[in-house]
């Protein structure tokens, strides 16, 4: 079996070494055998896993997410229900934004078209920003940030 340094486990998988570090101390990489020298050496089953946790963190799955579905990846047997549920869930908070991201780009667009290219004076965006009663919809960055 190829073991491989933190630096080319980093390369292979995609994850920056501090990052690597970080979900070692988290507990989603286990502790690496380590070289004479003291190298972390990393073998292919940890640069998957380096894989995978990458490709979840991409999808935008939080970090317990991730814990529960490296947990599940360790009992392939195991029904997938639970791993449905956790895709289901971030399927919906990324409906959310997008709702978010729409009702926004709704008043951005509204306070533009009210835009006669005036003086800041009578400017409708300055108009709007001032006085948040004139917004049509909700569109705080809560919704958008989750």
């Amino acid at each position: 079996m190829r073991e491989v340094t933190i630096g080319e486990a980093a390369r292979e998988s995609g994850v920056k070494v501090t990052t690597i570090r970080f979900y070692e101390e988290r507990g989603l990489l286990s502790a690496p055998a380590r070289s004479e020298g003291g190298q972390r050496l990393y073998g292919a089953k940890d640069v998957a896993r380096l894989r995978f946790i990458r490709h979840a963190r991409d999808l935008g799955f939080d970090m317990a997410a991730l814990a529960d579905l490296l947990e599940l990846a360790g009992h392939p047997d195991a029904p997938c229900a639970h791993a449905d549920r956790l895709a289901e869930a971030r399927l919906q908070d990324v409906r959310r934004r997008i709702a978010a991201l729409q009702a926004l780009e709704g008043e951005l667009e509204r306070m533009l078209a009210g835009c006669r290219s005036g003086t800041v004076e009578s400017c409708a965006v300055m108009e709007s920003l001032a006085d948040h009663a004139q917004c049509i919809g909700p569109h705080d960055r809560t919704a958008l940030n989750g």
